[in-house]
């Protein structure tokens, strides 16, 4: 049951309709969830654009960036994430807050997004800091679908030490910050150009 997990295993959401409720999720390779003062500092910068949002949390792991985003009023949160006991307990803390703006995808999320035909508003990408190459793979996939509206934001999470891969062109950065061993940024993506 998730209420019987151990704190170690366990997320607080912290503002909106669900503040304060606790999610539990299991123990997983690579599953990291966004700290507290990390998502807090986030739901700052991107206050006014939640609000009736849709938003991609590709790597969903906890979910504790997407039932953060739909907790504070997102329209729509699609969450992607590949390993089927994660899943399992997304969808059962998703029915627990009886959500229904709340997608659950078992899928691989670079292939998911590089078949995507809906955009988003905001993008949350913060890949399992094992493997090094996901964050890059990821920000490719992103720009060949068609995921990202003009003008969206895309919140990345990396390694403090690790140099942020190639960044599209038309990915302007808002906001850059470093917390413990964590950097964390905030993108928007600038409008197509004509023709």
């Amino acid at each position: 049951m998730l209420g019987m997990a151990s704190s170690a295993n366990q997320v607080r959401i912290i503002a909106g309709r669900w503040r304060g409720r606790k999610l539990a999720f299991p123990a997983a390779e690579g599953l990291r969830p966004t700290p507290d003062r990390i998502r807090e500092t986030l739901f700052n910068w991107l206050t006014g654009l939640v609000s009736g949002a849709r938003c991609l949390d590709m790597f969903a792991g906890s979910g504790a960036l997407g039932f953060e985003a739909a907790s504070r009023g997102a329209g729509n949160v699609v969450m992607l994430e590949r390993n089927p006991v994660v899943v399992q307990a997304l969808q059962a803390s998703r029915d627990r807050l009886e959500s229904d703006a709340i997608e659950i995808h078992a899928a691989d999320a670079t292939q998911w997004v590089r078949g995507c035909d809906i955009p988003f508003d905001l993008v949350f990408l913060d890949p399992p800091f094992s493997d090094s190459r996901l964050l890059a793979d990821s920000i490719a996939a992103l720009e060949a679908g068609h995921c990202v509206k003009p003008g969206a934001r895309i919140y990345l999470e990396t390694p403090k030490w690790a140099p942020l891969p190639g960044i599209p062109d038309n990915w302007i950065q808002e906001k850059a910050k470093v917390a413990g061993e964590v950097g964390y940024y905030l993108y928007r993506r600038k409008p197509d150009e004509p023709g």
